[in-house]
């Protein structure tokens, strides 16, 4: 260990043990998955990021090893870790002049945006030398004065290469589609136990694998043409998981996507319709019910079932409104006849029930 410190050492790095970690020290070949929280500080003591707080949550940071990640420090200083480790390692600036980049990443991906938004297309020294703000005045600050960092880094886990399945970002072109039909089989049978949230955050990544690789293709050829194919039954299935956790506006978007490309996909004139009635846009849900049934007269019973179900709940909807008014507008002579906001709360029953 005082070997490892001192090679550190004569690259700029300090390690400070916080508290020793268990077991062996890995050998980190390439590949090897390791999984840390991070605390970033000036060295006067000022926090810039924490992964136990970061967007409001505790999530740690993943970093498979030899996929040049931006940062290459945090490769290198995690390499002399054990699990359960924590160190301080204060680096020089040499090693973090990107840090005000990553960190920009790292903030956007935890509040759920694109982590490459508010950064040009150029490398990341010409960003670091350019006036573009990174839209955090501390990490624009940190980007015109570069100084050294010091990262609080505790190992959580080591996983050998092969151990683990790659995030979609890490896999390789061929490894995308070889895990496509896995991850699709997973979704199927998680919505067929009832876990359909689960069961939606896999058909979305399944279409995710996808359309990266989609996007290296022109729009139409032969290519593009193949993937947006097998996008399309994940997409329907995302649809239907949707439609069950009452996100019908995002179900017409899709749906109304897939249909402008394939006017026969019957399927997704069903689940359209199905969320245009739910939203009570009745005459959008009988028009493409009709279409359902001209594409397939096959499903004239579930289309009639449909609309059934759709045709009592809009009556039951307006006895409900009809009842409200004649009480807000009625009165025994006692009681003002006066309207005012707190008697009025329309309540619309969803016009999807689930599946």
């Amino acid at each position: 260990m005082e070997e490892l410190a001192n090679k550190l050492l004569a690259e700029g790095i300090h390690k400070k043990l916080i508290s020793p970690g268990k077991g062996e020290l890995s050998s980190f070949p390439d590949g090897t998955k390791v999984i840390f929280h991070y605390r970033t500080s000036l060295c006067d003591g000022t926090v810039l990021d924490d992964s136990r707080t970061m967007g409001g949550r505790s999530k740690p940071m993943e970093l498979i090893l030899g996929k040049k990640f931006k940062l290459a420090v945090w490769e290198q200083i995690v390499a002399t870790m054990r699990e359960g480790e924590v160190a301080d390692f204060t680096c020089d600036v040499r090693h973090t002049a990107l840090y005000p980049l990553v960190s920009q990443s790292l903030r956007n991906i935890s509040a759920g945006k694109d982590p490459l938004e508010g950064q040009r297309h150029c490398c990341g020294i010409a960003q670091i030398h350019s006036h573009h703000s990174l839209g955090h005045c501390d990490l624009d600050h940190l980007q015109a004065n570069p100084q050294p960092l010091v990262f609080t880094l505790e190992l959580l886990e080591v996983l050998v290469p092969g151990s683990f399945r790659l995030d979609i970002w890490a896999m390789s072109d061929e490894e995308k589609l070889k895990v496509v039909p896995q991850i699709h089989e997973e979704g199927n049978a998680l919505y067929k136990k009832g876990n359909i949230k689960e069961a939606a955050e896999k058909y979305h990544n399944a279409i995710a694998c996808l359309k990266n690789l989609q996007m290296k293709e022109r729009p139409g050829d032969e290519g593009w043409i193949k993937l947006d194919l097998m996008i399309t039954p994940l997409l329907l299935n995302y649809c239907q998981c949707q439609l069950i956790q009452g996100q019908y506006y995002e179900v017409l978007d899709h749906c109304s996507s897939l249909i402008f490309k394939y006017e026969d996909n019957v399927k997704a004139y069903f689940k359209r319709a199905k969320a245009h009635a739910a939203v009570w846009n009745e005459a959008e849900a009988r028009a493409d019910f009709a279409k359902v049934v001209q594409m397939d007269p096959s499903l004239g019973p579930s289309v009639a079932k449909e609309l059934r179900g759709m045709e009592e709940r809009i009556r039951a909807k307006e006895k409900e409104e009809k009842g409200r008014y004649k009480s807000l507008f009625s009165y025994d002579g006692n009681t003002p006849a006066t309207a005012t906001t707190a008697n009025i709360h329309l309540h619309h029953k969803p016009l999807l029930d689930p599946l």
